[in-house]
């Protein structure tokens, strides 16, 4: 069996910062040399501090590197017996896919009960205009729900930077007629985004929220939580649960309002043939 699978399995469920995950990743790749090495070696072989090092060890529940590297050492002995859940041969890659198709099935079990998701459709719907705010990491999956939201929505408005005319813009979108505001905030939680919660909050608008925990710093500043897992297995998050939940909202949103949905759907289809926009 690949040592670096073993060695995997020591980082689940633990949430880690970026450069942990870079020492992580580190660690999964060089599995049998790295249980060898010192603190300072793996520093300088994953290209970041030695504390940072001793910080991975602390975080993954051990008094520093020497308890994790007699534990690295245990793992990619040939003599330790695993047992694993996943197919043998499945390299760090694939497990990390794995695990994102898991957060997908159970982001699919959780949908069998569509209240919650259509009372967030129709809040969403209501609102004139239509804040979507995602700072950093979430910014990509605002702009995606966004774009496709402002095809059924008359004035969808994105909220993708911070900085001191974020509060400016929220507070125009509710003199403008805003009811509700979506807000997607996700690890590692941009202090700014739960600020604009909080005074969207103030302001009276209803918060729709999606985010990976319902009990992370946003939920307490939501009317409304929708949650879907991040992945965490490689250096940099996997997001497919929330885009695909943030698309799930958007079909909520047009089954609120159907008729106002497929016109405006209808208008775009024939604004775009007339101009051509799209080669097939």
């Amino acid at each position: 069996m690949n040592e670096g699978v073993r060695v995997v399995d020591l980082f689940r469920g633990v949430r880690l910062t970026p450069t942990q995950r870079r020492i992580a990743h580190c660690l999964v790749q060089n599995a049998t040399s790295a249980a060898y090495l010192s603190a300072s070696e793996v520093a300088e072989l994953a290209q970041v501090s030695q504390p940072s090092v001793t910080r991975l060890a602390m975080a993954l529940g051990y008094d520093g590197y020497p308890a994790l590297r007699r534990k690295l050492r245990e793992l990619v002995s040939p003599t330790i017996d695993v047992a694993w859940p996943k197919p043998d041969g499945d390299n760090e890659l694939q497990l990390a896919l794995r695990a994102e198709a898991d957060n997908l099935h159970d982001l699919a079990s959780r949908l069998h009960d569509q209240e919650r998701l259509a009372r967030a459709g129709a809040l969403l719907a209501a609102s004139r205009p239509l804040p979507v705010l995602g700072l950093r990491s979430a910014a990509p999956l605002a702009g995606y729900f966004g774009y496709f939201a402002a095809k059924v929505h008359p004035d969808v408005r994105l909220l993708d930077t911070g900085g001191s005319m974020l509060a400016d813009r929220v507070d125009q979108a509710r003199a403008a007629g805003a009811t509700a505001l979506l807000a997607i905030v996700l690890p590692r939680y941009p202090r700014e985004a739960i600020e604009a919660l909080r005074a969207a909050r103030a302001d009276g608008l209803s918060v729709v929220l999606i985010t990976d925990s319902a009990v992370g710093p946003a939920a307490d500043h939501a009317d409304l939580v929708l949650t879907a897992a991040v992945g965490a297995q490689l250096v940099f998050d996997l997001h497919a649960a929330p885009m695909a939940l943030a698309m799930v909202l958007l079909q909520a949103l047009c089954d609120a309002a159907p008729a106002e949905a497929q016109g405006r759907l209808e208008e775009f289809e024939r604004s775009a043939s007339r101009r051509q926009l799209f080669v097939s």
